[in-house]
């Protein structure tokens, strides 16, 4: 597995992440905990050294488990602080700490290499910033994380608003935005300032059901059409996306999906989360392929260049 650097931090992570979230979770609702620490430790011998999970998804002690008896130096511990459970009241501000530390408790480690303020929304950044950036400057004092990250709610905020307010502040050593080929926003207003500034850039949504399921690719299809995003050749059919597989450009619309994210410039982590050892050897394998040929690239630019109204969830 290749391993590049983190923008800043200087941490040397692989490309491919295994993240705790998503619908999948590990497996741990369906199959237990023990199932979901097996898909962890098959990702690190896979050789996968970054793990994305947060204080929502309930997947901390699965992946402390999973990792348990291997060198705190050979893994990078991503973890997040919701900091108002998606929509509700703010929490306060020792409740970062007190998350902070059950994370490291369920995990088992002593800190944590990244640690996010989890699903951002643009109208609540300066009140989060000015709220919990002085406890996540405490917590690094007394080494329980190393660097501070932050993830978008690219459910509601698919052009990035409140990515764009933070890069400006350069506060943040790392940052996960929501990014694949039906929209692609970030690579125009995300991704490149991150590059000027070396901030590592965590890749969500690169799949999830829109590329996985028949009808949710309609319906976000449908929706592109609706705001007229779509570029030239255009249509809200799911067959308008065969051309990934022409001439053995891809193997499938997932594995066009995951080499799309990878290679694309500033991308520093492209997350997979699955239930499944077998998926997630193919997602892997994905992953760690060539990048798409240029022609196939073009013309994913020409239909969804211009697309920011889906999260492709």
């Amino acid at each position: 597995m290749e391993q590049i650097i983190l923008g800043r931090t200087g941490l040397k992570v692989s490309v491919a992440g295994l993240g705790g979230g998503g619908h999948s979770r590990l497996g741990l609702g369906k199959f237990g905990e023990e199932h979901a620490a097996g898909i962890v430790r098959k990702a690190f011998d896979a050789g996968v050294n970054f793990f994305d999970t947060s204080a929502a998804y309930g997947t901390e002690a699965a992946i402390g488990r999973g990792l348990k008896g291997i060198a705190r130096d050979q893994y990078v511990l991503s973890s997040k602080f919701p900091y108002n459970s998606f929509g509700g009241e703010f929490e306060k501000p020792d409740a970062l700490m007190a998350t902070l530390e059950n994370a490291l408790r369920a995990l088992g480690t002593e800190y944590v290499d990244v640690y996010h303020l989890h699903g951002l929304a643009p109208a609540d950044y300066i009140r989060a910033r000015d709220t919990f950036i002085p406890v996540m400057e405490k917590a690094k004092e007394q080494g329980k994380l190393r660097f501070f990250g932050v993830t978008e709610r690219f459910m509601i905020d698919r052009s990035h608003e409140m990515l764009k307010q933070s890069l400006e502040e350069g506060i943040f050593d790392v940052i996960m935005t929501g990014f694949n080929y039906l929209n692609p926003s970030a690579a125009k207003t995300v991704l490149p300032v991150a590059l000027r500034n070396n901030i590592g850039v965590l890749c969500m949504f690169a799949v999830r059901t829109a590329l996985s399921n028949q009808e949710r690719l309609q319906a976000n299809l449908d929706i592109i059409a609706e705001h007229g995003q779509g570029g030239p050749g255009f249509k809200p059919s799911p067959d308008i996306l065969d051309f990934l597989k022409e001439d053995g450009a891809a193997e499938s619309v997932i594995d066009a999906a995951y080499r799309f994210c990878r290679h694309s410039p500033g991308i520093s982590v492209t997350l997979t989360g699955t239930s499944n050892a077998e998926h997630l050897e193919e997602n892997l394998r994905s992953i760690q392929r060539p990048p798409l040929p240029e022609k196939v690239l073009a013309r994913l630019d020409s239909l969804f260049g211009k697309v920011d109204c889906i999260d492709s969830e």
